[in-house]
């Protein structure tokens, strides 16, 4: 087999191509390492914060320093992160990449489960923080909650459309790309934001649309801030968590 017959085989397994600094991982034993609560509390600590200790890791998240130490090495194992080498009894870890994707691999035996048991992980920690959001929207600024938005839209698409809008909607989050890690990019009056969303065929409508010229039905976006408009999020089917 050629190089090129190696690529071609490889993208007809897995479908996404992320940026050259993006971590793409397709391996099911590799996702279902990452799918622990712990671990991704972690995750988001090193993504927060650089270069973090297990110690400083337990302050953080209010676990033990044996327990962080455990999953930090689990993480480590599988390729997510990596020791800083420098002087001291306790090294510090950094993450690999500070975005990072689990996709479905159309070869690999158990493959979309352990995408999809990913996702679940990914939609309940995103669903909590965000009714804790709402819970408190009253009590904050009003102009932040004047520019933060919940959106849901319904519409017919092909798979290539949907590949084509899924990547736009990709390209225009990376605008921010770098201002995460690096205070230094951020412009005067930034505030830090959070962007989940979902994009996904829907099972229970039936197959594909036929044309009776009827208009399709909108689906309405509704922001706390008293604002309403048609409209739609997306994000990477299973699972983004991307900073």
């Amino acid at each position: 087999m050629t190089d090129d017959d190696g690529a071609a085989a490889s993208a007809a397994r897995v479908t996404y191509r992320g940026p050259a600094d993006e971590q793409v991982t397709s391996d099911p034993t590799r996702i279902r390492a990452l799918a622990h609560p712990i671990r991704l509390e972690l995750l988001d600590v090193l993504d927060d914060r650089g270069e973090v200790t297990a110690t400083e890791c337990a302050a953080a998240i209010g676990e033990s320093v044996a327990s962080c130490s455990y999953h930090l090495r689990m993480l480590a194992k599988h390729g997510y992160i990596e020791q800083v080498d420098r002087p001291g009894r306790e090294k510090p870890w950094k993450t690999v990449s500070s975005s990072r994707s689990q996709v479905i691999d159309r070869n690999a035996a158990g493959s979309v489960h352990a995408v999809s048991a990913m996702a679940g992980i990914h939609v309940h920690r995103q669903a909590d923080r965000i009714q804790s959001w709402l819970q408190r929207a009253p009590q904050l600024p009003v102009d932040d909650i004047d520019v933060s938005s919940v959106m849901g839209s319904s519409f017919y698409a092909t798979h290539e459309e949907l590949r084509k809008f899924r990547d736009d909607l990709l390209e225009l989050s990376r605008r921010f790309d770098g201002r995460w890690q690096h205070p230094e990019q951020r412009p005067d009056g930034s505030v830090p934001v959070q962007l989940f969303a979902v994009l996904n065929i829907d099972p229970d409508r039936g197959g594909p649309a036929k044309s009776t010229g009827a208009p399709e039905a909108p689906g309405v976006a509704e922001a706390p801030g008293a604002t309403t408009a048609q409209g739609t999020g997306s994000s990477r089917p299973p699972v983004e968590s991307d900073q």
